[in-house]
């Protein structure tokens, strides 16, 4: 598994994060096992992948939980991101991000609530530390909270050493440059695939310039990057994949082209159509990490096996000019 140094930092993780958005259930995602999920954290350790990426409002709890259950004895060798931002449980709230499955969930960045969520964090994970702590939403002005008082809690925390590392999420540039002057970001998440390449200049620009690893989410564009969605697949209302455009039928087609056509990659490389996307994806930038997000132990080897792929240079300019037909489609 390759692995990267985390911005700044002296952390070392795999290039691959397990995500546990869909472990803590919902009515997105259907529910699931704990005793299975505990099972597929469990099975990524043993084959390299050693970070995992979550947060409080992932089921309510439940994925922090369930992460903290399935590491239990082997906190020293893994890292864990866990996020800040969005609570559910406060009586002051903030502001209405969405309501799901009986629960409001809020936008808060002040002092108060981020020392709260990281002590119900440090308990449900089982630990009394955390390596990456992330700012998941920004603040909005419908709530607004100073970036200066956010980081200030974060700087804080950081010099008490209940955190390792600071990251942000879902910040525009004009935003991460100022959380930057405010203290040092080593982490930025942000949507990534190769149907949704808008952070690339990103990537190679701010990041680049200020050693800020990049934590792509979302490579599988929920699942249609990995093959296992086919033409006659149907989007049921509420269904995570309902707010991606790609799955409307028409770029659908087009994609699945695409993917079908690389059936000679796949059988040259002994890899299924999950490995080649993280390859390819993580071919893109040295500085950049992926948040791969599963349910099964049996995924957990694609990836792997994606997490150490060497694609040639040729294959890569091949997949490239694909895949630009596909997005010129897209914009049609």
């Amino acid at each position: 598994m390759k692995k990267i140094k985390i911005g700044k930092t002296d952390i070392v993780t795999s290039r691959l994060f397990l995500g546990t958005l869909s472990l803590g259930g919902e009515s997105v995602w259907g529910d699931c096992e704990d005793s299975e999920s505990i099972r597929t954290i469990r099975r990524a350790c043993e084959l390299g992948i050693n970070s995992f990426d979550t947060a409080p409002v992932y089921g309510f709890g439940r994925s922090e939980r369930v992460l903290g259950q399935a590491l239990k004895n082997k906190r020293a060798e893994c890292t864990i991101l866990t996020k800040c931002g969005v609570v559910w449980d406060r009586p002051e709230g903030g502001d209405l991000l969405y309501s799901r499955d009986g629960h409001d969930c809020y936008r808060n960045l002040t002092e108060k609530s981020i020392r709260y969520e990281i002590g119900r964090s440090l308990k449900r994970l089982a630990t009394d530390y955390i390596d990456i702590y992330m700012v998941h939403w920004p603040a909005t002005a419908a709530f607004p909270v100073p970036i200066e008082e956010t980081m200030g809690v974060l700087n804080a925390l950081k010099k008490e050493g209940i955190i390792r590392s600071i990251g942000v999420s879902n910040l525009s540039l004009e935003q991460l440059q100022e959380y930057s002057t405010h203290g040092e970001i080593d982490v930025y998440q942000g949507r990534l695939s190769m149907l949704d390449r808008k952070s690339f200049d990103l990537i190679n620009g701010f990041c680049l310039e200020r050693g800020i690893t990049f934590q792509g989410y979302s490579p599988f564009e929920r699942g249609l990057l990995t093959g296992a969605i086919g033409r006659d697949y149907t989007v049921r209302p509420g269904d995570a994949r309902s707010s991606i455009r790609w799955y409307n039928d028409g770029y659908r087609e087009k994609v699945l082209t695409m993917l079908e056509g690389w059936a000679d990659l796949r059988e040259k490389y002994g890899c299924s159509q999950s490995a080649l996307t993280i390859a390819w994806t993580l071919a893109q930038a040295e500085n950049i990490c992926l948040c791969i997000g599963t349910r099964r132990e049996s995924s957990i080897i694609d990836n792997v096996r994606g997490g150490c792929l060497e694609l040639t240079r040729a294959d890569l300019e091949r997949m490239d000019a694909d895949i630009a037909e596909v997005l010129r489609h897209g914009t049609d």
